[in-house]
Parts: structure tokens; sequence; C-alpha cells
């Protein structure tokens, strides 16, 4: 018998994330599992979208990252606009300081997660478990600066201390992933 086809809608939180295989910006091949026993933190990201680059000039995943330095936590970038340069994202997350930048030409990934918006972004406990899905912040109109609440933040430390991520999902924010 067949496998039941998955949807783009087979996200849950408390339940495993997708794999994924896709190659980062400068061609070497990247896999979930290749972060086990970390948090990850997936942010789909555009290197066109304003509202991503308000975050990555702003520093929102570093200022994030900052309070995880010595944790085990990774923060992973996925286009799947389909029309991404592999030089222009390599710019752009070089420029923003923002670490790993993957490459979703199919948009696959990008289905499987069910991701509406860059950015949209979604936080894998250690166990490879969908703990927070939604937006980065509640700081919509990029007005609130410092006093934006993290949910990234707060679902990071939630999961690392073990316990209960309070709020698991928000509405993401940002531009259309096609």
């Amino acid at each position: 018998a067949a496998a039941p086809a998955a949807t783009a809608t087979a996200v849950a939180i408390g339940k495993p994330a997708p794999d994924f295989k896709l190659k980062d910006v400068n061609g070497k091949e990247v896999k979930l599992a290749d972060y086990k026993d970390k948090v990850v933190v997936l942010e789909w990201a555009s290197a066109g979208c304003p509202v991503c680059q308000r975050h990555a000039k702003g520093g929102t995943a570093s200022k994030v990252m900052g309070n995880f330095k010595d944790k085990p936590v990774v923060w992973v970038n996925i286009d799947s606009t389909g029309d991404a340069k592999a030089e222009d994202c390599k710019k752009f997350a070089t420029d923003n300081k923002l670490g790993t930048y993957l490459l979703d030409p199919s948009g696959a990934t990008g289905k499987a997660y069910g991701a509406k918006t860059t950015p949209h972004m979604f936080v894998i406990d250690t166990k490879g478990t969908l703990a927070y899905m939604g937006a980065i912040d509640d700081d919509k109109d990029g007005d609130k600066g410092d006093k934006a609440k993290n949910y990234v933040k707060d679902a990071v430390d939630a999961v690392l201390k073990g316990s209960t991520v309070a709020t698991t999902t928000t509405d993401p924010y940002g531009c259309v992933v096609k």
C-alpha cells in the first residue's frame, strides 16, 4: 500500500518537523538531521522582502541568538521564493551576519512547513518536534523597537528549560511566500 501523501497543513505543534535536504548559498547540502540534539530556529526569508530587510538590519536574529551563546541553538534561513539568486542571498546573509542561508527553489520545503510569509518562523526542539510556528515578534509595523515581544526567544527559552511553550502559534506577517 502507498504511504499517505503529506499535505501543506501536515505541520502541527507537538508533531515531528518535516525533514529537508537543501543547498546553502555556497552549494553545500544541509539537512535538518544535521542539527540533531539542537534547538533549530527556521526563518523563511527573502533578501527582497522589506520586512526581512528590517529584521536583518535591526539584528533581530543576532539579538535573539545572543541570549543562547553557549546553548545548543541554531538559526537557519530558508528562501522558498523560487526566484532567489544564490549570490544575492549570499550577499544579504553576509552583509547582515545571518549565518546559514538555504535555498528552496522548488518551494517543496516551504510547502511542507506551510510557510506563508517572509519571515515565517518555526522552532524545533532537540527531539525534532515542532514547538512554535508563526511571527518572529508582535511588531508587525516595526514601531515597537526593544518593547516588541519576541515569540521566538520565548519559545527557545521554554524549550531549553524543558517547559511548555506558552504561545505555540501566532499569525506570521511579512511578504508572501509564492
